[in-house]
């Protein structure tokens, strides 16, 4: 038997199987990223959702980088792989991922935390100001905002290609603009994962992040095609 062919055997014909293999596909690597990522998620757990503690909420992030670039390769994996040829190891994908990027994601994600945590200390001080501490504070927020969607982008560039860092940063600024609607898609996954954190409850929203990875993925199609038209060669 070919070795496509015992892929087809793994995940089966019919929707039933297919769906069965996704789901069991999004578990296994859910329990991956909660694996890698477990002392920053404890840390997370444990913190008060302070503007004050950005410094700490930024620190315990550290793993998550690695952990969702990991992610990324694995849902890539699936997604582009045709259902006759996927198979059920999913561990094999993400492993594979978190060894070949975890050293280039961290070049960039570093400095991310540490601006993102500038920024959340600025909206904690920014009663100081007086009037002029709403404006300062909404300003940062939105330039938070705006990072994170830029950290979106450039998840998705640096797990899939082997860009150079400054590359990456560069690509994934300019995608901010040049894909708006997937740019407009990652702020949504952000709101989405903002409202859970707030309205639910922290340990949901890890639960999620696995389905999270695999829509950041699916919308960042346009930037992986534009990405792999332009800047890589066959």
């Amino acid at each position: 038997m070919s070795r496509d062919a015992e892929r087809f055997s793994e995940v089966g014909r019919g929707a039933f199987s297919r769906g069965a293999a996704a789901v069991y596909w999004a578990v296994v690597v859910e329990a991956l990223i909660v694996l890698t990522s477990a002392p920053g998620i404890v840390a997370l757990l444990l913190l008060d959702r302070s503007p004050g503690n950005a410094p700490l909420f930024a620190l315990a992030a550290l793993p998550f980088g690695p952990s969702l670039a990991a992610a990324v390769f694995a849902w890539r994996d699936w997604m582009t792989t045709p259902p006759g040829d996927r198979d059920l190891q999913p561990a094999r994908h993400y492993w594979r991922g978190y060894r070949l990027n975890w050293r280039d994601v961290l070049r960039w994600w570093v400095p991310t935390l540490v601006v993102l945590a500038v920024l959340g200390v600025n909206v904690a001080g920014a009663g100081a100001l007086g009037g002029a501490g709403g404006t300062f504070a909404l300003v940062s927020l939105v330039l938070a905002v705006a990072v994170l969607a830029w950290a979106g982008h450039a998840l998705v560039l640096s797990s899939l290609f082997a860009f150079r860092t400054r590359d990456v940063a560069r690509l994934a600024a300019y995608y901010l603009a040049a894909r708006p609607v997937s740019s407009l898609g990652v702020v949504a996954l952000l709101v989405v994962a903002a409202g859970v954190a707030v309205l639910a409850t922290d340990w949901l929203l890890v639960l999620l992040a696995s389905p999270l990875v695999a829509l950041l993925v699916r919308n960042a199609g346009p930037v992986i095609a534009d990405a792999t038209d332009r800047f890589t060669t066959s």
